[in-house]
């Protein structure tokens, strides 16, 4: 019992003397003799705060028992306790601890241990439970002060504790205007589609680019999305892309847009057969006049069919979100658009104005019966309000949308959200669309109706144009595949409400090929090989009036459901007639692959141009002909099978994809850091400089140095010496980029040059080489020569290319692979045996890993003035502070020499393609690299490249192609 006594006596003391300094010497304790020659006793030592610890071995002459741990209070003859004072005190230290026992004193002192009342002042025997709500209880003396200690109290409560809001019932919360308000409330910072709550019940979503958008469903349907990319259908809500349009005369259109595209990257806004308005074009914009470098990203465009004798033309330019603050400021710069127009001010129109109509007077025969419900109304009454169509999140809402040039008569508008774009891939697209989309019937004999349709249907010319699209739309549906119809066909069609044809059960959608006449083959193989005719492209859509008049006149669903309710047939369809909107649409052809020899159209389908207000309206439908609906992760994966280039994820030289690297790099470097350091990856091990990020700029930088110095030749030699210490290789590297940091060159580039692109291509292939298509014109006549070599680099510096990469053995590329140069004896091993899987990365030595493990264990022993003395910890760039276990510091080494096979490139998507049946990746290379490896293979392996994911050190052989 009395060591329990005593443990805890020792833990209490210790509690109290926590703050004492711990720099203060104390002797080795005295023998009993010195101690009771001294004087003893005496606690002066204690109350300063020293150690005071009792030697419990010692005992005094004459004295009681030896007293064990520590013992409160005065104690005669010193009580046992170390009464010589220290030999130094460190005055710092010293202060501090006085310091902290000074702060809490007072805090003791000041602070109290329950709640402070007027009535605590008396003693015991006066106090009465009635003084804490009753003050007349008290003495006279303490009442006034009792009384505004308790309007403080009542002060501070009402502060602290807002009153609670009373939440609404369901019944209130799922009242259409006060859902419209709470869904307007929570599209503030990140706009909501049309379609966004059909997708939140199904889609898991992300905000990105100012949207809510939908990534992957919550089920399982990977290859599901894929099959229907291949056999059937697909569909894609791609409303938040942006639509910029421009109008102005065609010659000073086409001057201003010049400045922006180059013809040696392929057609561009003035291509014949992309300014008649019967295709629909793409084109990679760059910044006015700094071809081939400053890209800004990749955009598709349609022009206007041109009306016989006018000179005005209208364009629409498409771009991503994450494009358009880039292009945007470029097209007003390139127009001269700088005078913003202000948006109209529509006035408010109370209801009596807005509806002239005269009122019946209220008939108390028509008052509603006992026990009948009563339709609510509002008092004051205002309507529950709109529901907002309009918003984008590129901009804010009082931001103007038009800008016009004084000088040149050019206008741009910002069409963002005011279109709506659907997108359907598979081969069966066409066919989902031929059983969705009925043309609008014609109205005859209506005087009057605020409806654009019946007085179209006045004008005889309309309607002969109205029976071609029609009759074109009848030909489309005997189309076998969406992919056999000429690559970006536009139609233009005004079809019903597709609401009156939806079926009750989900039906899928089949082509209809044997059911067609015999006379629609001749019809059919023309427009097979020709396209849709120039005059059938047409379609109201352009007009800003009409796209108006069909959104503010549609039919709610409510109207709908009552028309239908009043049928004779329960259940039979309802019929279009006046009072039912006809909607402008356009269909516009998706192209699939068209590079490379492999899949040919696979991926092609329709877009499907909508005005706003309509989307599920044609959703639902669209749904019910059994499409599967997919997000983001499936558009990825769609432009990885076509080898395509996706933006923002494959543009590194725009400053979109700048932005999105970045961001990238972010999210995984956050998931490293989350991981138990135990459970990490070690990439210095590894062998990968960059696991999160491709250093695209350094490893231009750095071949060009290698081929400008006449260093590629002895590359060889720094390859065979990878033995030496990984610090020697670092110094020798960072002087090489602080002598080039002296003259900075200039920012990399992607070769987009097709003339260019076509003679690389093929030069990477053996010429051997079966299935493939041969180059055209001068580019095929061109042998790979040394030559060759040194004028192609001479026009291409600090260039990287867009390749895609096929595994030739097992494997799963991963996104930041590295592609490297195989060496002389790797290709001998090849070519003995095809199947074998790859050589092996000798594993690297993580020289931080010890720096990291000495910085914890000095952090544990070391004091709070020892590190602030140590100014070395802020100066040392790769200071233990700022390392991160497993991954390099910035700056980064050598990223071409740095592993045993040189570095080319890295990959920015990867994975196995179901398409193919093995593993694919899509990446840039350095051209310089590229063309150095290619010299040294023989040309039966021309194009066998390496290829090694960020977590192993296996290398794979690939096949290297550059599609155009």
């Amino acid at each position: 019992m009395d060591n329990k006594m005593s443990a805890a006596k020792a833990k209490r003391r210790e509690k109290k003397m926590r703050n004492q300094p711990a720099n203060v010497q104390y002797p080795s304790p005295p023998q009993v003799e010195s101690r009771a020659e001294n004087g003893g006793g005496g606690e002066g030592l204690h109350l300063t705060g020293g150690q005071s610890d009792a030697d419990p071995s010692s005992k005094k002459e004459g004295s009681a028992p030896v007293r064990h741990g520590w013992v409160r209070g005065y104690h005669k003859d010193g009580g046992g306790y170390n009464t010589e004072m220290p030999n130094h005190i460190t005055a710092g230290a010293f202060a501090r601890a006085r310091a902290a026992e000074v702060s809490a004193m007072l805090k003791a002192a000041t602070k109290t241990t329950c709640s402070s009342h007027v009535f605590q002042v008396l003693p015991k025997h006066m106090r009465r439970r009635a003084m804490s709500h009753n003050t007349k209880r008290l003495p006279r003396r303490l009442r006034d002060v009792a009384n505004r200690m308790k309007e403080k109290n009542l002060l501070a409560g009402l502060k602290k504790r807002k009153e609670p809001v009373k939440s609404k019932s369901r019944k209130a919360r799922r009242r259409h205007g006060n859902l419209l308000l709470e869904f307007n409330r929570r599209q503030r910072k990140n706009i909501w589609l049309e379609t966004h709550i059909w997708h939140a019940k199904r889609f898991h979503m992300v905000k990105k680019w100012g949207y809510c958008l939908g990534v992957r469903p919550t089920y399982k349907c990977y290859r599901p999305c894929y099959r229907a990319m291949s056999s059937h259908c697909l569909l894609q809500d791609l409303s938040y892309y942006c639509c910029i349009e421009l109008k102005g005369e065609e010659d000073k259109l086409l001057a201003a847009l010049t400045q922006l595209t180059c013809k040696e990257a392929g057609p561009t806004f003035a291509a014949a057969m992309f300014l008649s308005g019967a295709r629909q074009g793409s084109v990679t914009v760059y910044r006015a006049g700094r071809y081939p470098s400053d890209p800004l990203g990749p955009v598709t465009f349609l022009w206007r069919p041109q009306t016989p004798g006018l000179t005005h033309r209208q364009l629409w330019i498409w771009a991503h979100p994450a494009l358009k603050q880039d292009l945007l400021p470029e097209l007003q710069s390139a127009c001269q658009c700088s005078e913003a127009v202000a948006p109209p001010v529509e006035p408010e129109v109370s209801r009596a104005e807005a509806d002239p109509t005269p009122r019946a007077e209220p008939n108390p025969d028509n008052e509603l019966k006992a026990g009948a419900k009563r339709k609510r109304r509002c008092k004051d009454g205002s309507e529950p309000p709109a529901k907002r169509i309009l918003g984008d999140g590129t901009r804010l809402p009082t931001s103007p949308v038009t800008w016009r040039s004084s000088s040149t008569g050019l206008v741009i508008n910002d069409l963002t959200m005011e279109i709506i774009r659907y997108r359907l891939i598979g081969p069966q697209s066409h066919s989902v669309l031929a059983e969705t989309l009925e043309a609008a019937t014609v109205c005859d004999e209506v005087k009057f109706s605020p409806l654009w349709w019946p007085e179209h249907c006045k004008d005889q010319s309309n309607m002969n144009l109205h029976q071609q699209q029609t009759d074109v739309f009848n030909v489309l549906k005997g189309i076998y595949s969406t992919g056999e119809l000429p690559p970006g066909t536009v139609l233009g069609l005004t079809v019903d409400d597709p609401r009156l044809t939806l079926p009750r059960q989900k039906v899928k959608a089949v082509p209809c090929v044997n059911q067609d006449p015999v006379g629609y083959e001749e019809k059919r193989n023309q427009l097979m090989l020709q396209g849709v005719p120039l005059q059938c492209c047409q379609s109201f859509l352009w007009e800003r009036s009409v796209r108006d008049n069909v959104t503010d006149n549609k039919i709610s669903e409510q109207e709908l459901n009552r028309m239908r309710s009043e049928l004779l047939v329960p259940g039979s369809r309802l019929g279009p007639g006046p009072q039912q909107g006809r909607v402008p649409v356009l269909l516009v052809h998706q192209p699939g692959k068209q590079v490379g020899d492999e899949l040919g159209s696979w991926g092609a389908g329709w877009d499907l141009l909508l005005p706003k207000g309509w989307g599920m309206a044609f959703w639902v439908p669209l749904v019910y002909r059994e499409v599967r609906v997919s997000g983001l992760h499936m558009s990825l994966k769609h432009s990885q099978n076509k080898a395509a280039p996706h933006f923002p994820h494959d543009y590194p030289d725009c400053p979109a994809g700048s932005r999105f690297q970045e961001e990238q790099e972010a999210e995984f470097l956050d998931m490293f850091r989350r991981r138990p350091p135990a459970k990490r990856t070690n990439y210095i091990k590894q062998g990968c400089l960059a696991p999160f990020r491709c250093p695209w700029q350094q490893l231009a930088e750095e071949w060009e140095l290698l081929v400008t110095d006449g260093g590629a030749d002895r590359k060889g030699d720094v390859q065979t010496q990878m033995t030496r210490k990984s610090h020697e290789v670092i110094e020798e590297v960072t002087s090489q980029q602080n002598v080039a940091a002296a003259s900075p060159p200039s920012c990399f580039t992607v070769l987009r040059n097709r003339r260019s692109l076509r003679l690389l291509s093929s030069w990477c292939r053996p010429p051997t080489c079966r299935g493939q298509r041969r180059g055209r014109g001068a580019a095929a006549a061109l042998p790979l020569s040394d030559s060759a070599v040194t004028s192609f680099h001479a026009a291409h510096k600090m260039s990287v290319v867009w390749v895609r990469l096929t595994l030739l053995s097992k494997g799963k590329p991963e996104a930041h692979a590295m592609v490297c140069a195989p060496t002389a004896e790797d290709l001998k091993l090849f070519g003995k045996s095809p199947e074998n899987c790859g050589p092996q990365e000798p594993p690297h030595k993580d020289h931080y890993k010890s720096r990291i493990n000495r910085k914890k264990k000095s952090s544990k022993t070391a004091t709070p003035s020892q590190e602030s003395d140590n100014p070395t910890a802020s100066t040392d760039p790769h200071s233990p502070s700022d390392l991160l276990q497993g991954l390099w510091p910035d700056p980064l080494p050598s990223v071409v020499s740095h592993c045993s096979r040189v570095t080319l490139g890295w990959v920015t998507q990867g994975d196995f393609s179901l398409a193919v049946g093995r593993g694919e990746a899509l990446g840039f290379v350095s051209v310089s690299g590229l063309l150095h490896t290619l010299l040294k293979q023989p040309p039966e392996l021309r194009g066998t490249l390496l290829l090694r994911n960020p977590t192993s050190l296996h290398y794979r052989f690939v096949r290297l192609n550059i599609d155009v």
